[in-house]
C-alpha cells in the first residue's frame, strides 16, 4: 500500500507542546458510532462505555532515556530505545556523524559540565539503520541511578525543548509528572503510552462506579514509534521490536469477558498492537511474555479488539496507518480534518480520540 495515502497537511500550531490541566478537559473526538463525528471532553468517557466493558491499559513506565554529552566540544543528544544487557543500549543519536567506534561521551545536565561527569558511555558501533550501539561505564544497578541524575524524558522530536545549559536556571519544565501515565508501574518504555495522559482518578472512578472493567498489560514502548516511514510502501517498511507481557490474570478476565459478549478497548496503539499480538485466529487471548514487531495497516483484520481510544497521529506515521485499519482510511481522513478544523490539538501532548474498529475477523 502507497505511503502518500496516508498523508495529510497540519498546521503547526496544532501540534502541542504542553498538556492541558487537569488531564481530562482534553478534547474527546467521539468516533464511537459509525457515520458520526462528536465534539466531546475526555472526562465524557465513561458516559459512552458500558458495564462489563473492559479497558486494556499499558502500564509500561518511562524512564529518563535522553542524555545530552559531549564528545570532545562536539554535543550530542543520545535518546535510548532499545536495551541489550544491562549497561549496553541501542540509541538514536544528533550529531552522530563524526562518531566512531572507541569514541567516548560524556554526559552533562543543567548543574553538571561534561568535564566535571563520572557518567560516559563509550560507542561500539554505528548501523545506518539502527543508530549507535553504546556501553555504559557503570554497572547496571547502577545505571538506573545515572540515568534519573542525569537523564532527561524522552519527548518526542516535535516537541521542542532547550538543550540544558550547566549553571543556568534552565529547568525541565513538568515533563517528568506530564509524560507519565497516572497508573504508570514497570520501568522500561523510551515513549509514553499517549492515550493514557488523559486517565484522571476522577475519570477511572466513575468508570469503575459504572462496572466498566480494567485490565493491564505492559508493553514497554520504544523510540522507534517515532520513526518515520522512509519507505514509499508500506510493505517495505521495518517495525522496531518492542517487549511486552500479558499475566494470565488479564488473560482471563478478557477472555471471559469477550465470551460474554462484552467489548474490548485497547487504551492506546501499544495495548492494541499487543493485543493482537497475542490473540490466536480463534479470538482467544493467551499470556505474552516476548518481542513483538507487529505492523497493523488497512486490510488487516482484527482478531481481539473492538475499540481503540488514542490520540492523533503524524501524517504518513505507523500509528495513523494503525488508526486507518481500525475505523477505515476515509473515516479517519474526515475526521482529521474535522478535528483540524476545530482546532484539536495533535500529537503526545494533544487531545484524544475513540473510535469503532469496522474491520474484525
Amino acid at each position: 500500500m502507497k505511503v502518500d495515502i496516508f498523508d495529510f497537511d497540519l498546521p503547526k500550531d496544532h501540534i502541542a507542546s504542553e498538556p492541558v490541566h487537569p488531564r481530562d478537559t482534553s478534547k474527546l473526538l467521539d468516533l464511537s458510532e459509525e457515520g458520526k463525528i462528536c465534539d466531546r471532553h475526555f472526562y465524557d468517557l465513561p458516559n459512552l462505555l458500558n458495564e462489563g466493558d473492559v479497558l486494556v491499559f499499558n502500564d509500561t513506565k518511562v524512564i529518563p532515556a535522553r542524555l545530552y554529552g559531549a564528545r570532545g566540544e562536539a554535543l550530542v543528544e543520545v535518546t535510548l530505545y532499545h536495551p541489550i544487557d544491562g549497561i549496553q543500549w541501542q540509541a538514536f543519536i544528533k550529531n552522530s556523524k563524526r562518531l566512531k567506534p572507541n569514541d567516548v561521551i560524556k554526559f552533562y545536565t543543567d548543574t553538571i559540565s561534561a568535564e566535571q561527569s563520572d557518567f560516559a558511555a563509550i560507542v561500539i558501533e554505528k548501523n545506518a539503520e539502527d543508530g549507535v550501539l553504546i556501553s555504559f561505564n557503570c554497572t547496571p544497578s547502577e545505571l538506573g541511578h545515572k540515568l534519573e541524575q542525569f537523564g532527561f524524558m524522552p519527548l518526542p522530536p516535535y516537541i521542542k525543548r532547550e538543550r540544558p545549559q550547566p549553571n543556568s536556571l534552565w529547568h525541565r519544565f513538568n515533563d517528568k509528572e506530564n509524560y507519565q501515565t497516572i497508573y504508570a508501574k514497570h520501568e522500561g518504555a523510551v515513549a509514553a503510552p499517549t492515550a493514557g495522559l488523559h486517565f484522571t482518578d476522577d475519570v477511572l472512578q466513575k468508570l469503575r462506579d459504572k462496572g466498566v472493567q480494567e485490565v493491564f498489560l505492559t508493553l514497554h514502548v520504544g523510540a522507534g514509534t517515532f520513526l518515520p516511514v522512509k519507505t514509499e510502501d508500506t510493505a517495505n517498511h521495518k517495525m522496531h521490536a518492542e517487549y511486552g507481557i500479558i499475566t494470565q490474570d488479564t488473560v482471563d478476565i478478557i477472555n471471559s469477558a469477550k465470551k460474554e459478549g462484552k467489548r474490548i478497548i485497547a487504551v492506546g496503539t501499544t495495548s492494541l498492537r499487543l493485543l493482537e499480538t497475542a490473540t490466536d485466529n480463534q479470538g482467544i487471548l493467551h499470556p505474552f511474555a516476548d518481542e513483538t514487531n507487529i505492523f497493523i495497516t488497512p486490510g488487516y483484520k482484527f482478531k481481539m479488539i473492538d475499540m481503540l481510544i488514542t490520540n492523533f497521529h503524524l501524517p504518513k506515521s505507523t500509528l495513523f496507518m494503525l488508526v486507518c485499519a481500525v475505523a477505515g482510511i476515509e473515516r479517519m481522513q474526515d475526521a482529521y480534518r474535522h478535528a483540524i478544523d476545530k482546532g484539536y490539538r495533535f500529537y503526545s501532548y494533544g487531545d484524544s480520540s475513540i473510535l469503532k474498529c469496522v474491520n474484525k475477523i
